[in-house]
C-alpha cells in the first residue's frame, strides 16, 4: 500500500500494518511520520522497540533473531530498522522479502531509509514491502504545497496568519521545514496566540543574522541603498562572514540574470516575475531591480560575485567586505563608491 505523509494519520486510526517503510530526504515529514507509526503501535501494546542500523558488514541475519526472540517483558515489539543508504544490497533484499512473506504476529518492522533512486523505487524488496504493508516515499514539498504547509503549521500552534505572512515566512526559510518549525514555535513565544502579520514576521524573525542576510538583498532589490549599507554594516558588526553573504546575494543576482534576459527578449516584467515563480510578498522589489538593472550587468555583478568569492578564500587580492559595499550598491542601482569613501558616505 502507497501512502503520502499527510494520509498516516488517517490511516493509522483505522488500522495498524505489519511493515512500515518510510523513505525520503525531508528529516522533518519522515521523523512525523515514523513518530506517529510508533506511537500508534505503543497504543496498540508494542511497549518493546529494537533498534537496528544498517551499515558495512551488517549481519542480515540480525533481522530475522530479533524478530524469532521471545521478549520476557512484553509480548509485542517493534523492529526499528535504519537504512541511511537505502540500498540493502542483495543479501539484504532477500532478507527483507524473507521476513515480509511471513511477519511474526507479534512483531511491527518499521524500515527508514534516505531518498531512493528510480531504480530502488521499483526493486524487488521495495514491491514486496509494498505487498505486505505500507510504503511512504517521502518528497521536498513543491513551492504551492510549502505555503500551505506553512499556514496549518502556524495555525496548528494557535496562529492567525495573513497571507503576506505566510509567504514571507516560507520565502525566509527556503523549505527547511526544520528551521520553519523553529520560527514558528519563537514567533508562538513572543506573540503567543493570534493574528500574525508581515511586520510581525520581519520583526522577530529578522533577528537572526541569516535573515538580516536576506533583508540586505530585499533592501538592495528594492533600491534602498542607505538600508541596504546599514544592514551590512550589522552584519559586519556581529561577524557574519563574507560568504554566507556572497551566497545569498549571488543566489539572487543569478535568479535576476534570467528573468533580466526574458525581459531583454520582450517579455513583460509581470509575466517573468510571475513565471520564476517570485513569492507575492517580493514581486515588488524584484519587479524594481528588472526595471533597473539589465542582463549585461546582472552578469558584471555575476563576475564580481565570483571575484569576492575567490577573495574570501584568500585565492585572490583584495578585502572581501570592501567589495561587498561595491556590489550591494550596485545592486541598488548606486555607482559604487572610491575606496576612500566608503561606508560613512552612504546616507
Amino acid at each position: 500500500m502507497q501512502l503520502k505523509p499527510e494520509q498516516i494519520d488517517a490511516h493509522l486510526r483505522k488500522q495498524l500494518a505489519p511493515v512500515y517503510f518510510i523513505s525520503g530526504d525531508e528529516p522533518l515529514r519522515v521523523m512525523e511520520s515514523t513518530d506517529a507509526v510508533r506511537a500508534a503501535a505503543r497504543e496498540q501494546g508494542y511497549d518493546e522497540r529494537e533498534v537496528l542500523t544498517v551499515q558495512a558488514g551488517f549481519d542480515w541475519d540480525a533481522l530475522t533473531s530479533q524478530a524469532g526472540n521471545l521478549s520476557l517483558f512484553s509480548q509485542r515489539r517493534i523492529i526499528d530498522l535504519r537504512l541511511p543508504t537505502g540500498k540493502p544490497g542483495a543479501d539484504g533484499s532477500k532478507a527483507l522479502r524473507a521476513y515480509v512473506a511471513n511477519p511474526p504476529e507479534d512483531t511491527l518492522l518499521l524500515i527508514t531509509a534516505g531518498k531512493l533512486d528510480a531504480s530502488a523505487r521499483t526493486g524487488k524488496w521495495v514491491q514486496a514491502l509494498d505487498k505486505a504493508g505500507v510504503v511512504m516515499h517521502v518528497w521536498p514539498l513543491q513551492t504551492h504545497e510549502f505555503s500551505r504547509w506553512v499556514e496549518q503549521r502556524m495555525r496548528r500552534r494557535g496562529l492567525q496568519p495573513s497571507t503576506d505572512a505566510v509567504a514571507l515566512l516560507a520565502d525566509r526559510v527556503e523549505g527547511n521545514l526544520l528551521a520553519c518549525m523553529q520560527e514558528i514555535e519563537k514567533l508562538y513565544l513572543s506573540l503567543g496566540e493570534g493574528p500574525v502579520d508581515a511586520d510581525a514576521i520581519l520583526d522577530h524573525v529578522a533577528d537572526n543574522a541569516r535573515y538580516d542576510v536576506f533583508g540586505l538583498v530585499d533592501s538592495a532589490l528594492a533600491g534602498d541603498a542607505a538600508r541596504s549599507v546599514r544592514i551590512l554594516q550589522g552584519l559586519n558588526a556581529e561577524g557574519v562572514v563574507p560568504q554566507i553573504v556572497i551566497w545569498a546575494l549571488s543566489r539572487e543576482i543569478r535568479s535576476l540574470a534570467v528573468m533580466a534576459a526574458a525581459v531583454a527578449g520582450g517579455q513583460q516584467v509581470a509575466a517573468v516575475v510571475t513565471r520564476q515563480r517570485v513569492w507575492a510578498a517580493r514581486k515588488a522589489v524584484v519587479s524594481s531591480a528588472l526595471q533597473r538593472l539589465g542582463a549585461a550587468q546582472c552578469g558584471l555583478m555575476l563576475r564580481h560575485c565570483a571575484r569576492i568569492d575567490r577573495i574570501s578564500k584568500g585565492r585572490a587580492a583584495g578585502n572581501a567586505r570592501d567589495e561587498l559595499l561595491q556590489l550591494v550598491l550596485t545592486l541598488a542601482g548606486k555607482q559604487a563608491l572610491p575606496d576612500s569613501e566608503r561606508l560613512e558616505r552612504v546616507s
